[in-house]
């Protein structure tokens, strides 16, 4: 968002909050590098990140690039087209599976070939809503 340093060049430009608003075909509101059609959001499943911090990754908020952490759906198993409520309204697709990226390698200081299948999912927002820590999460079936 505004006056957060767009592209760090040791750290991904994130920060935790409490609340926010997806927005359909966008992602997250104010979200400055929202809109783009493979990647609206970063998904990560909050047990990875247990994982990977056992494992020596910087796992503090935002710090692999993650927007969302959801707990209790294993994100990483989600085929493309899967979908997921979000809190009440919001409903997300699984776009891809996250690969990782030079920049990943150059934050965290590990090839994202080490972490293949455990670096989250893209996805696109399909109905905005809001939503907020401690929201549940559902599965709904894929289209």
């Amino acid at each position: 968002p505004d006056g957060v340093e767009g592209h760090p060049a040791d750290r991904y430009a994130r920060y935790p909050v409490e609340q926010a608003r997806l927005l359909a075909n966008y992602g997250i509101e104010g979200d400055r590098k929202g809109g783009h059609p493979e990647r609206q959001l970063n998904i990560m499943s909050a047990e990875t990140l247990d994982q990977l911090a056992a494992e020596g990754c910087d796992t503090s908020p935002g710090a692999l690039g993650e927007q969302i952490i959801i707990r209790g759906v294993d994100v990483d198993r989600l085929p493309p087209g899967a979908r997921l409520r979000l809190g009440t309204e919001a409903v997300v697709e699984v776009i891809k599976p996250r690969t990782g990226c030079n920049r990943f390698e150059h934050i965290q200081g590990v090839s994202p070939v080490l972490l293949a299948g455990r670096m989250g999912i893209m996805a696109r927002v399909i109905s905005g809503g809001p939503i907020q820590v401690g929201d549940s999460v559902m599965p709904l079936a894929e289209v």
